[in-house]
Formats: C-alpha cells, sequence, structure tokens
C-alpha cells in the first residue's frame, strides 16, 4: 500500500517549521520517520502536509553534564547509543536503547522522536517517566518544559501542541551510588516488547517502569517491598491487557519475573 498524497516542505529554520505546521492544522513533522513513514505506508495516519525538519541546524547535539543528559530531536538513537558520557551519567539510556528494533532504524531514528510518539511498547518514553525527565518544545507562544508526568494522556497521545516542535528531551543524571537494571521479553530480537521493565534504584528509592503492560507508560514505587513480593506488589498497580501477542495473563506473569529480576540486578540481590 501507498501513502496517500500530501505536502512536503523542509523548512531551514525552526520560525519556517512553526509557520508550516500552524498554516495547516493536517500537517505532522518527520524527523527519523521510523515511527510516521510506517504508518503512511498502511494509510493509518494521512497527514495533509510533512514538516522535515531534518534541515534544521543545532537540533542533533546530545549534550551531557553532571545534571544530566539533553538529547537534541535529530540525534539518531544510534549516536545517543555510542556515546560514552551518556552511558556514564545515566546508564539507563544504553540498556533501553541497545533493545530498540535494529541497527538500521537506530541508525535512522531519533531519540526524542520516539517519545512524541507515546507509544507505551517502546522503550523510551518509559525511560524519560521512569527518570523523571522531560521534553523541551517551541511553539508560537514560545518555548516550554514539559516533564515527562504530563506529557502522556491517553494511547499514542501526547500533550504536545499540533503546531509545536519538540527540540530535545532531558534526562537526569543517574545519583551517586544509584544502579538501574532494564530487561524486556520479545518474541524475536527487535520486535515489540511483550513485555519490558527497567529498574531505577537511589538511595531508599525503587522504582520500576514498564513497557508494554499499560496505554501509556507506567511507573511503579515498590520502596520498601520485600523482593519476594516484587511482583505481585507491582500487579496490585498494573493491569495487564491481552491481545493478539499475548494473553493478559501471561504478561502478569512476565510482570512478576522481570519486576524480580531488575531490582535484583540494581540492588545486587542476585
Amino acid at each position: 500500500m501507498k501513502p496517500a498524497s500530501f505536502d512536503y516542505v523542509r523548512p531551514g529554520s525552526l520560525d519556517d517549521a512553526l509557520a508550516a505546521l500552524a498554516g495547516d492544522p493536517g500537517a505532522k513533522v518527520l524527523a527519523g520517520g521510523q515511527s510516521l513513514v510506517p504508518l503512511l505506508s498502511m494509510r493509518l495516519a494521512a497527514p495533509s502536509r510533512l514538516v522535515d525538519i531534518n534541515g534544521l541546524p543545532g537540533l542533533d547535539e546530545v549534550t551531557v553534564s553532571p545534571d544530566g543528559v539533553r538529547v537534541g530531536a535529530l540525534a539518531r538513537h544510534a549516536d545517543v547509543l555510542a556515546h560514552e558520557e551518556v552511558a556514564r551519567v545515566q546508564p539507563l539510556l544504553r540498556l533501553a536503547l541497545s533493545h530498540v528494533a535494529h541497527a538500521t532504524i537506530r541508525n535512522r531514528g531519533t531519540t526524542v522522536g520516539s517519545i512524541v510518539h507515546a507509544d507505551s511498547a517502546a522503550e523510551l518514553p518509559m525511560v524519560l517517566s521512569l527518570l523523571a525527565g522531560s521534553l523541551e518544545v517551541v511553539g508560537p507562544s514560545g518555548a516550554r518544559t514539559i516533564p515527562a508526568s504530563k506529557l502522556y494522556v491517553g494511547p499514542l497521545e501526547s500533550s504536545l501542541a499540533h503546531d509545536e516542535i519538540a527540540t530535545s528531551a532531558s534526562f537526569p543524571a543517574l545519583a551517586p551510588g544509584g544502579r538501574v537494571a532494564f530487561a524486556e521479553i520479545a518474541r524475536r530480537h527487535g520486535d515489540y516488547a511483550l513485555v519490558g521493565a527497567a529498574a531505577l534504584v537511589e538511595g531508599g528509592s525503587v522504582k520500576v517502569g514498564y513497557v508494554s503492560v499499560s496505554d501509556v507508560p507506567v511507573v511503579v514505587d515498590l520502596s520498601g517491598v520485600p523482593v519476594e513480593d516484587l511482583g505481585e506488589a507491582a500487579l496490585e498497580r498494573l493491569e495487564p491487557a491481552g491481545d493478539i501477542h499475548a494473553t493478559a495473563a501471561y504478561r502478569a506473569h512476565l510482570v512478576r519475573v522481570l519486576t524480580e529480576r531488575v531490582v535484583r540486578e540494581a540492588t545486587g540481590d542476585e
């Protein structure tokens, strides 16, 4: 199947890109295209205009500081994955990105694009939520920062306005002495996870984020829960759903197994 017809513009400045979006309510932003283009080809999306931001300068930068990691909107998964300073300051990014699809897709797909796409079956939206990161966006009214807790409002739906462009995502640094772990189960390497889980252990806090469990990225605070009770404690706050890929009961089983696995790894209790 071929996409429905659409206009295509490739602006050379952020102001021009914002004007192109504002001038067409049916317009969509194109960055890496690894989520949008398949939807176009299956006609599950039919924008009237694509605003290709790949010509905008300065949006491919990855900046690392003691406070955390800032990933520009055009930084590719592969570049973030290979960045040694990113892995040192916030190792969960490398752990999660190594599970994103295949090398070919990571070479083109963008980390910020995955976050904006808001797919709860993807790794990066969950990582941003677990780390309490944020998304920086620019629109006709200026720039604003959306915390991860306010970003995801429904299945494949974010609070980013139609006429706004995400320019970067920020991930806080891992606290001194903190540890992280990540695991997921997929039918084949590179497929979407049937269930994924990541643990963040900092001080006395133990939090676990989940992939492919809910309609939106979800994080559960399991601080103080005995290791043998972790899975059941998580399920008390989750409602795994069944689909053509896995039954609800199987997803619940994976939640039990992966929750204990990642917390044990992150706490060193293996």
